[in-house]
C-alpha cells in the first residue's frame, strides 16, 4: 500500500521504463513524455504516455473491511484499490515508419517486463514533485497488460481528446495501485476478564 502520490509515481516510472528500453534498435533520440497526445502532432520521434482513466479494481473494490466502528473509532486503515489506464501514442517520420518502430519497442518492453521495476519507481520518487512517495515500499507490484479495444472503443477514446488527431497508439492497464488512508487504527482494548466454560460430553456418537 502507498500514499496519494502513487498514481503520479506510476506514470513517471512507466515513462522511464519505456524511455530506458528503446535500444538497441532505436538509435535516434526520442522524446518520451507523460502528457496528453498533442493537438499538433510532432514531426520528431515522440512517445506520449497519457493516463486517461482511473477505475476501481474489480477484484479488490469490495475487499476493504469496515474501517470504522459505530462510534466512529477507526478499526482499520482504509485503502482504495485502483487500476490505471494508459494511452501510449507514437509519432515520427511516416516515410521511415518511425511511429511503428517505436510502437514495436513499447510492446516488446511491456511484454518482456510487464512488472514495473522497483529501481525506476525509486528514481521517479526522487523527483522534487514526487518526494514523499512510498510506492517503492509497497508489497503490491504494478503489472501492465494490454487492453483490447475495437474500432468503436478507439473512436470513443480519441473522440474525448477534443481536436486531437489520431496517432498510432495502444492502451495498457496498470494493476493494481493501493492508496492508504491517513487514519490511524485504534489499538484494540486489552482483555479484562476471561470466561472459561466446560461443557460435558453426552457420550453419544456423532451422526452424519
Amino acid at each position: 500500500m502507498s500514499n496519494s502520490l502513487a498514481i503520479a509515481t506510476v506514470t513517471e516510472a512507466l515513462r522511464r521504463h519505456i524511455a530506458n528500453s528503446l535500444g538497441p534498435e532505436i538509435t535516434f533520440a526520442v522524446d518520451v513524455a507523460a502528457r496528453k497526445p498533442p493537438a499538433d502532432p510532432p514531426t520528431d520521434p515522440t512517445i506520449t504516455v497519457f493516463l486517461y482513466q482511473v477505475t476501481p479494481n474489480a477484484s479488490r473494490r469490495n475487499a476493504d473491511a469496515p474501517t470504522r466502528a459505530t462510534d466512529g473509532t477507526v478499526l482499520t486503515r482504509p485503502a482504495a484499490a485502483l487500476d490505471l489506464h494508459y494511452l501510449i501514442s507514437c509519432y515520427g517520420e511516416e516515410s521511415e515508419l518511425v511511429s511503428q518502430r517505436l510502437l514495436g519497442s513499447v510492446v516488446r518492453t511491456l511484454h518482456e517486463f510487464p512488472v514495473l521495476p522497483v529501481p525506476l519507481i525509486e528514481e521517479a520518487a526522487a523527483l522534487p514533485h514526487l518526494q514523499g512517495s512510498d510506492l517503492a515500499e509497497a508489497a503490491q507490484r504494478i503489472r501492465f497488460t494490454p487492453t483490447s479495444m475495437d474500432i468503436d472503443d478507439t473512436s470513443k477514446l480519441w473522440g474525448m481528446l477534443y481536436q486531437t488527431p489520431y496517432a498510432l497508439s495502444l492502451c495498457y492497464q496498470g494493476v493494481l495501485v493501493l492508496i492508504d488512508g491517513r487514519s490511524e487504527p485504534v489499538a484494540g482494548k486489552p482483555v479484562q476478564t476471561r470466561t472459561v466454560r466446560a461443557v460435558p460430553s453426552t457420550g453419544q456418537p456423532a451422526t452424519g
